[in-house]
């Protein structure tokens, strides 16, 4: 057998051994659907493993591990899950195989950081996972927004936060409002107005369609959050000046303590309650919401539901 030939045999016999063990790993990792162990779902539980065995075809592989980490994300929060034990590994396979898919970084920082049942919890792997992307991208300044993002809405330390998105705030080109909330950080600022103001900065700055829906819903909330004690500050006043109750918000429009009647962020009416509460019309609709919520709703229901 001349050279050539047995040259283009064993190339031929390794893409197909290749090509034999992808199959294998998808249908291995396709047991994420149906809720399989730690082992069945990652068939390869070591990062170092997974790289080793990749032959090279790293960035194939690492696709393969971020499309399973998606999948398993929304798979368990359609099922409301309290746990998300396989997100961390998912996430940090596919980190170790692609160091530079900075979107599993900005997907995992905020779905590995947030409660259950709209995430996994664990802001403290959320911030390994997202200074191992710094580490392989120092100059993308998204992910030191990412720290901060978790180190103070999730962690509750305004300190690191602040040292987080200065650190940002000085990669070229990176977004103004880094520069903003890291003075904003270090005045320890804790309001209202600063956790807005970086829900507002995940939405304009993020390309993770997920990520900017997420932040649109805490958005929504916060609004609702702040007009339904404001709406029954309002009845309270109705009923102190009448010796009654309103029956309905056009009362307290015909007696000028509202303008018009209030739609909260969906576009839908307000409820008024004969107890003089106020409630949203569709609680569903409105996730993460903490005021207007029906007598009995629980906060397992009001979900964030990422897009597919």
């Amino acid at each position: 057998m001349s050279s050539t030939r047995k040259t283009t045999w064993v190339a031929t016999s390794l893409l197909i051994a290749c090509l034999a063990g992808s199959s294998l790993l998808l249908h291995k990792t396709d047991t994420l659907r149906s809720g399989s162990t730690l082992r069945e779902v990652l068939y390869i539980t070591s990062p170092r493993e997974a790289k080793r065995i990749s032959l090279g075809y790293d960035g194939l592989l690492a696709d393969i591990y971020w499309t399973r980490a998606v999948q398993y994300f929304g798979s368990h929060h359609a099922q409301q899950a309290q746990e998300y034990k396989l997100l961390a590994p998912l996430l940090n396979i596919t980190a170790a195989l692609d160091p530079h898919l900075t979107v599993a970084y900005e997907f995992g920082s905020t779905f590995l950081s947030t409660k259950p049942p709209n995430g996994a919890g664990e802001p403290a792997e959320a911030v390994k996972l997202v200074e191992y992307g710094i580490e392989n991208n120092p100059n993308d300044w998204h992910l030191y927004y990412n720290l901060g993002f978790i180190y103070y809405l999730e962690l509750k330390d305004p300190a690191k936060a602040a040292d987080a998105f200065s650190r940002g705030s000085k990669i070229p080109n990176a977004h103004p409002w880094l520069r903003v909330l890291a003075a904003r950080m270090a005045d320890n600022a804790g309001d209202e107005e600063t956790a807005r103001m970086m829900w507002s900065a995940a939405y304009q700055t993020s390309q993770d369609k997920n990520v900017r829906e997420n932040a649109a819903a805490h958005l929504r909330a916060m609004d609702v959050d702040s007009t339904v004690p404001a709406l029954e500050t309002q009845v309270r006043r109705y009923t102190a000046i009448n010796g009654h109750t309103p029956s309905s918000f056009m009362d307290l429009v015909s007696t000028g303590l509202l303008l018009q009647i209030p739609i909260d962020p969906t576009g839908k009416p307000y409820k008024l309650m004969p107890n003089g509460e106020v409630e949203v019309s569709v609680p569903e609709d409105l996730p993460f919401i903490k005021q207007g919520l029906p007598e009995g709703y629980t906060e397992k229901q009001n979900k964030f539901l990422p897009s597919d």
